[in-house]
């Protein structure tokens, strides 16, 4: 059996997800948003950073924070994946091996006592990052983290521990950006990653920009709308698939139910399951 192609959840090509950082104040109405669109995305937070007073007026043009208290409220029951961000926001790559493994470490052993399940997400602060930093993070858990270099592409990652997005929400070809990927008829998965700080909406006044584009790409039965995880995990599941050395069995030894296309027909092998193609 060649020309095997993974395919995401019910058989489609595209997949979209956010990620957006810091765990600030407008946060809150940027998920009202996501869930009216029906999108989904991952907020990056800094658990050592949160804001000793509450204070939600979400048009000011300051980086705001939430108190614990708002961000437990925001994102536990949101539908919406958390990662790790690090305690106190520090650029990894300049800071020493011990320093760089607390920030990355305690902040995710926070997080995961904060909401309780596990965490394996991350975006780099400042977009920094070495080899070292890398090796820091699978010591810590982590699976994939958001690096920066926007791609202006769709492809799925070849590292996911330098995970580069599409583009900033800001970046002025994201119309053209959204139309290509709407309009693209592809034969191999891609994957829509936008990414930005809630805070820049009302800084720049232009929360119309993330209106248009949700207005645009929501509610297609073509496009998989997931967290980073989500993403992430199913990639990996896909990737364990286990089949016979002629390839025309396969056994699913995971969680998820994964699906692929194999000599041009599609399949469906649900966990647990083995199928005869």
């Amino acid at each position: 059996m060649n020309n095997i192609t993974m395919k995401f959840p019910g058989g489609l090509l595209k997949a979209l997800t956010l990620s957006y950082d810091d765990a600030v104040i407008q946060d809150i109405p940027m998920i009202e948003l996501m869930q009216k669109y029906g999108i989904k995305g991952t907020f990056n937070i800094n658990s050592g950073l949160f804001a000793d007073e509450e204070y939600r007026n979400y048009e000011t043009k300051s980086h705001c924070r939430m108190t614990k208290d708002m961000a437990y409220e925001t994102y536990a029951n949101s539908g919406m994946e958390i990662a790790v961000h690090g305690v106190r926001h520090l650029s990894l790559s300049n800071v020493t091996t011990e320093e760089a493994y607390n920030d990355v470490y305690y902040d995710r052993d926070n997080l995961e006592k904060m909401f309780g399940h596990p965490i394996h997400g991350m975006a780099y602060a400042y977009c920094a990052y070495n080899d070292t930093v890398i090796e820091i993070l699978k010591k810590c858990g982590i699976y994939y983290s958001r690096a920066g270099g926007e791609t202006r592409r769709f492809d799925l990652p070849e590292n996911w521990l330098v995970l580069h997005p599409t583009c900033h929400h800001d970046d002025p070809k994201l119309p053209r950006l959204t139309d290509e990927f709407i309009s693209a008829d592809p034969e191999k998965p891609m994957m829509f990653y936008l990414w930005g700080h809630t805070y820049e909406f009302a800084r720049n006044e232009n929360w119309n920009v993330i209106i248009e584009f949700f207005e645009k790409i929501h509610g297609r039965d073509d496009i998989w709308y997931a967290t980073n995880i989500e993403i992430y995990n199913y990639v990996k599941a896909f990737e364990s698939l286990d089949f016979t050395v002629e390839g025309s069995v396969v056994y699913n030894p995971t969680a998820l139910d994964v699906w692929f296309s194999a000599d041009g027909k599609d399949y469906c092998v649900k966990s647990g399951e083995t199928i005869t193609l």
